[in-house]
Parts: structure tokens; C-alpha cells; sequence
């Protein structure tokens, strides 16, 4: 009717490679989200410390991952540095910039998860002789952690999908980067980003299906 012969043969071909891709892809992700986490926790420290410095320095971290394009944010990683001669390759910085973006939107979920935590539990903590950052660190962040875990498992989602933009600053070995160098090759269009898209979202019904199971195993009580 188009005028248009689909090939899926032709692209079906190169799903090997684009599962190598789609590893790519959750390489960067998962390294995005476990520093992020990370990130996430000192930041979280950082604002309830009753420093000034250290809680506008989270705040403005906050604000500038949750109020400006994940776009931008690559783009500075990996643009915006450059300037001042710092130069990281494609890969570094899809990593930074995802990074920075999980750890701004991840460090306010864990702000609110603080808040469903009553204070009497840091109390308890202090009455049996713990400092307070161990009663943040046995006490308080096991409870956090469990109340944002579901919110944390939709942000690793948001990562998968991010690294599409990968392709913005060069990166192609990702899943979206190798589909699009083989639709250069192959004018495959429509089958290859297809396929492409087929595979990202059985990868994050797979996260969601996995982290119901965990929140069911571990959460139950």
C-alpha cells in the first residue's frame, strides 16, 4: 500500500548484535544506578546535617537533576566540561550524566521515605549507645532503602531508557547506538528500531516483574 517491502529476515539477522547492545545498555544502567544510590545516601546525609554548605549543595543537586533535561545534563558531561579541557569519552559520559540524574531524583525519594520514619526510631538508637550516623546506618537506611525500593526500581527503569540518548554525544554501543548504525547500513528503519524497541521494553517488564517478586519475598511483613 506504502510502497514500503518490510525485510524482517534482513533484520532479525542482526539481533546478535543488537543483544550485545542491549548488554551495553544495562551496563550503564545498572553502574548509573548503584552510584547513584550512593550519591543518593550523601546527599540525603548532606541535608540532614544542619550544615548550610553541605545541605545547599544537596539542594541545589535536587533541583538542577529534577528541574533541567537529562539531555542537558549529558551534554554538560560531555559538551559543557570539555571547555575547560576536560574530556571524557561517550560511554563516561552517558555514565555521569544518568548518574547525576538518579542520584537528584533518588536522593528526594529517600527524603521522603525519611519522613514516613518516626524520629523515635534514631531515639531508640541513641538510647543503646550508637552515634548518630550508626543509627542512620543500622537503623534508619534499612527502613528507607525498603520504603523507596519501588520507587528506585521505576528510576532504573527511567536509566534503561535514558541510554537511548547515548547517541546524542557518539556513544554506539549501546542498544539504540547499534540499531542506529545498522539502520545506516541496512535502510532498515521501521524492522530494526522495531526490534530495538521490543527489546528495551521486555527488559524493563522484566525489571518491574523481578522487583514485585523481590518486594513480595522481601517485604511481606
Amino acid at each position: 500500500m506504502f510502497g514500503y517491502t518490510f525485510q524482517w529476515k534482513q533484520a532479525l539477522s542482526k539481533l546478535p548484535q543488537m543483544l550485545d547492545g542491549a548488554l551495553v545498555t544495562m551496563e550503564i544502567a545498572l553502574l548509573s544506578m548503584a552510584i547513584g544510590i550512593a550519591l543518593a545516601v550523601l546527599l540525603t546525609l548532606f541535608r540532614l546535617s544542619g550544615n548550610r554548605v553541605l545541605n545547599g549543595f544537596a539542594v541545589t543537586w535536587v533541583e538542577v537533576a529534577r528541574n533541567t533535561p537529562a539531555l542537558f545534563q549529558i551534554y554538560m558531561a560531555h559538551f559543557g566540561v570539555a571547555s575547560f579541557g576536560i574530556h571524557f569519552s561517550p560511554f563516561t559520559s552517558l555514565l555521569i550524566g544518568i548518574t547525576f540524574n538518579n542520584a537528584g531524583y533518588l536522593a528526594e525519594n529517600f527524603r521522603g521515605a525519611l519522613k514516613a520514619i518516626p524520629e523515635t526510631q534514631t531515639r531508640a538508637g541513641r538510647s543503646l549507645g550508637m552515634t548518630p550516623l550508626e543509627a542512620f546506618g543500622y537503623i534508619v537506611m534499612p527502613q528507607m532503602l525498603r520504603i523507596a525500593f519501588l520507587p528506585m526500581t521505576n528510576q532504573m527503569v527511567w536509566a534503561i531508557l535514558m541510554t537511548s540518548l547515548g547517541v546524542t554525544v557518539g556513544l554506539n554501543i549501546d542498544l539504540y547506538g547499534v540499531t542506529q548504525d545498522l539502520n545506516a547500513l541496512t535502510f532498515r528503519t521501521f524492522e530494526l528500531f522495531a526490534i530495538a524497541g521490543v527489546i528495551f521494553y521486555l527488559i524493563t517488564k522484566i525489571i518491574q516483574l523481578g522487583a514485585r517478586l523481590v518486594a513480595a519475598r522481601l517485604f511481606r511483613y
